[in-house]
């Protein structure tokens, strides 16, 4: 009975899901399928090996905010660096959402809503419009003439994988500047599609863009993120971060690789090879009988299938790792699968075609 001392609402909470297995063609996370080269490691590790390991970090990191703000543009007052972009979140939520409404659209990133459920904000779930997953502006307002509160919106989008329409995404800001909200446009796929929405986020208190070390950077094991915002409302959400939360050790070597040559080389390579490796991917699923693959400007494919299940055990089956997206909203049969290197999608690809059902064939 020790959990009656909980809040029976968190009790309730699920939590974040995500069931590890091995296989030999990993493509369920997202991630850049290729480390870092040996020596953009080595000379990151050396400098790691600099720090005093008896002395607390930082209370915020600046040196390595100054190095984000020199590769972004932007001035370091506006960057707030956070052990991950969940804890970012997580504050965003805590800065602007706490006692009033946390909203987003569905199907997203469920660490939003999550957030807003365990920190016992309002959660605000908007259905995206269906075929295409567009955002229903007139239902996004009406949410947010109920606020305030802050609002997610990831662009491009996951798991969907596209590309929000300008339009909409400038009428939903002016919606949400008119009725107090907070809105934080999630970024990080942002690299895969080759344009960004800091010019939208650049001058205003009241927007935030998220971004991440895990996708593009090839850093998830750093767990690294960041938010660029005005520098004055940069100072207020990071009273909603744990001071000494970035450890010196992250933020010596994301600082170190930040300013690499090598690993910024390392880094346009990577989104070089995730953005042919896609196209090659939807066109491979477009040509299949059995597979509706979403269009995607991202580093990974969602994709419908006759039988979401039995596809993703085939494919494990057979050591290819993929997601499923078929409990979501709208995406019933969908899988999701991450670009990796030529050769695990050409293994993907094989396993697919051997995986879906033999009934499902239409001859």
């Amino acid at each position: 009975m020790h959990g009656m001392a909980l809040r029976p609402d968190l009790l309730a909470e699920p939590g974040y899901a995500f069931e590890a297995a091995e296989a030999d063609v990993k493509l369920d996370q997202n991630e850049a399928p290729r480390d870092l080269p040996p020596e953009v490691r080595e000379r990151a590790l050396r400098r790691v090996s600099e720090v005093a390991w008896n002395r607390y970090p930082e209370l915020r990191p600046r040196a390595l905010a100054h190095a984000i703000a020199e590769r972004d543009g932007w001035d370091p007052d506006g960057v707030v660096v956070t052990a991950g972009s969940n804890v970012a979140i997580q504050a965003w939520v805590i800065a602007a959402g706490l006692g009033r409404r946390v909203a987003t659209v569905v199907p997203t990133f469920s660490v939003y809503l999550a957030q807003a459920r365990v920190l016992g904000a309002e959660p605000v779930a908007v259905p995206l419009a269906p075929p295409d997953f567009r955002l229903d502006v007139p239902a996004l307002t009406a949410a947010l003439e109920r606020g305030p509160g802050v609002l997610f919106l990831a662009d491009p989008t996951a798991p969907t994988g596209h590309r929000l329409d300008d339009d909409a995404v400038h009428a939903v800001l002016d919606a949400a500047a008119a009725h107090g909200w907070m809105t934080v446009i999630d970024e990080a796929y942002a690299p895969f599609d080759g344009r960004d929405r800091l010019d939208a986020v650049r001058g205003h208190r009241d927007r935030a863009s998220l971004r991440t070390f895990s996708k593009a950077d090839g850093l998830g094991a750093l767990r690294l993120g960041y938010t660029l915002t005005h520098p004055e409302t940069a100072a207020e959400v990071a009273k909603a971060t744990l001071p000494f939360s970035v450890s010196a050790w992250q933020a010596a070597a994301a600082e170190a690789l930040l300013r690499d040559p090598d690993a910024r080389a390392a880094r346009d390579a990577t989104i070089r090879e995730a953005r042919a490796e896609r196209e090659r991917l939807l066109a491979a699923l477009a040509a299949h009988p059995d597979v509706d693959p979403l269009p995607s400007v991202t580093n990974f494919v969602t994709f419908r299938v006759p039988v979401a299940g039995a596809t993703f055990e085939a494919l494990m089956a057979r050591g290819v790792r993929v997601r499923r997206q078929d409990h979501l909203p709208g995406l019933d049969g969908a899988l999701r699968v991450s670009v990796g290197t030529p050769r695990e999608n050409d293994a993907f690809l094989a396993a697919l075609d051997a995986a879906i059902p033999s009934e499902a064939h239409r001859g």
